[in-house]
């Protein structure tokens, strides 16, 4: 998952980026209203965690924003503000979920996972691509039942298959979902990552799209 973390915080954002990162989770961190709502609608992301109190612009105007302009990423904001008319607000802009703070991060993670794979169309927590197997609440992939051993990397491009098992998902996309903003990446570190997950998988599991990208597939295996 590639996340937006909008946290003007010094020390809260950070440390809310690390431990994301710990989940496997690629991060671009925006500390203010106006660079948040440009990375939105400029970037691609799994979802958004969306601070209110913001420098420059307040969070729930970047949130109406991103859905005025069709922005379907799911957004979490994370706020200091508890009342129950900050929370309509929230939800009235667009969220869809709502933490305050003090939080733990464990719940954060998997209110993330939960609004990332209800988008994707999945209502169970467990998806299954043949004889493979992802629980997207603990974030634990298993292939003929035994636990699959992934680096960050393999780990973020196979959830994004398996959120769109059976669809093609083009090399640009992929590529914008697995690496953080700032990282230098192109296609043929993908075909790496995928070459390795083959090996890990097998060679059937993950089919190439000529000319557009790679889709996850149950296919002979």
């Amino acid at each position: 998952m590639r996340i937006l973390l909008v946290e003007d915080d010094p020390d809260l954002g950070p440390a809310i980026a690390k431990a994301l990162r710990g989940e496997n989770c690629a991060v671009d961190i925006a500390t203010n209203g106006i660079d948040a709502a440009h990375l939105g609608d400029t970037e691609i992301y799994d979802a958004a965690v969306l601070d209110l109190g913001l420098p420059d612009r307040e969070g729930v105007s970047v949130l109406k924003s991103w859905r005025d302009s069709g922005r379907t990423l799911p957004v979490l904001i994370l706020t200091a503000r508890d009342s129950w008319s900050d929370k309509v607000a929230g939800f009235k802009a667009g969220a869809d979920d709502y933490m305050t703070k003090p939080f733990r991060v464990e719940e954060l993670v998997m209110r993330l996972r939960a609004i990332v794979r209800r988008a994707a169309g999945h209502a169970a927590s467990r998806i299954d691509c043949g004889p493979l197997s992802f629980d997207s609440q603990t974030g634990q992939f298993e292939l003929e039942g035994f636990p699959l051993r992934l680096t960050a990397l393999e780990w973020r491009v196979l959830s994004a298959l398996m959120l769109s098992r059976e669809t093609v998902i083009e090399r640009l996309t992929l590529l914008e979902r697995v690496y953080e903003g700032d990282a230098d990446n192109d296609s043929n570190s993908l075909e790496v990552i995928v070459g390795r997950l083959r090996k890990k998988i097998g060679a059937t599991l993950i089919e190439t799209v000529r000319g557009r990208g790679y889709r996850l597939t149950a296919g002979n295996a």
